[in-house]
C-alpha cells in the first residue's frame, strides 16, 4: 500500500474516531494535544489501524506514537 493510500485511511480512522472535519487534521497534528484524544480515544483509535492496516501495535509503542505522522510512519514499517 503506498503511503498517501495509508494517510488517507488514517485520516478517515482520525476523523470517524474523534469525531472531526478532515481539514482539521495534519500529519504534523499532535493526537493527545491538538485534539484532546484522551487513553481510552487512543486505544480506540489503535484497535482500529490494527484492524484496518493488519499490524500489531504493543502497548508500550502507543506513548510514542504523538502525531499522525508517528502513526503513518509505524504502519509503514510494520505492514
Amino acid at each position: 500500500m503506498e503511503r498517501a493510500q495509508i494517510i488517507e485511511k488514517l485520516f478517515d480512522i482520525v476523523c470517524n474516531g474523534l469525531d472531526l472535519d478532515a481539514d482539521e487534521i495534519t500529519l504534523d497534528a499532535d493526537l493527545r494535544e491538538d485534539f484532546d484524544a484522551d487513553s481510552l480515544d487512543m486505544v480506540d483509535l489503535i484497535m482500529d489501524v490494527e484492524d484496518e492496516f493488519g499490524v500489531e501495535v504493543p502497548d508500550e509503542i502507543l506513548d510514542k506514537l504523538v502525531t499522525v505522522k508517528d502513526v503513518v510512519d509505524y504502519i509503514e514499517e510494520n505492514m
